[in-house]
């Protein structure tokens, strides 16, 4: 979600600390890995929403800061080849954060349109709604690589 290791390793530091501090409000009825999931995806939510306001307060810094390269993420799946791997981070990574979040929180977090508008701080339909719109943009990215790919 936070597109650069280490941001995510500091992401995780900062849940476990959460977690830490949080851990008399879990209920032992409950999944564990569903509790420490919602800790880590609110938090990366809060990130995001936090790293969007600076962008807009600091966007001539930030166009004189080149983005480095993204190397393909080993999460992905072993069905897809490295190639495409690179290709699928690359357009996910290039979505704008509110498509990219969500269909983040639904296909690599596995949360359901309940717990990401929750999440979120939106409605059901509009996760839905969202997560279409995410899925046509990153269709047409990957379809725009393949034709480059074939030239």
């Amino acid at each position: 979600m936070l597109r650069r290791p280490e941001q995510a390793e500091d992401a995780a530091q900062e849940v476990f600390l959460r977690a830490y501090r949080a851990f008399d409000s879990y209920d032992p009825s409950q999944p564990f890995s569903r509790w420490i999931m919602t800790i880590a995806a609110r938090h990366c939510v809060d990130v995001v929403r936090r790293r969007s306001k600076e962008r807009e307060l600091f966007a001539d810094e930030q166009a004189e800061t080149p983005d480095r390269e993204t190397e393909a993420d080993p999460t992905v799946g072993p069905l897809l080849s490295a190639e495409n791997a690179r290709d699928v981070k690359a357009a996910v990574d290039a979505l704008p954060d509110k498509y990219r979040v969500p269909l983040l929180l639904a296909y690599y977090n596995e949360a359901s349109y309940d717990e990401i508008a929750a999440s979120l701080g939106i409605t059901r339909n509009h996760v839905g709604i969202l997560l279409l719109r995410g899925k046509r943009a990153l269709r047409a990215a990957l379809a725009a690589t393949e034709r480059e790919n074939m030239r």
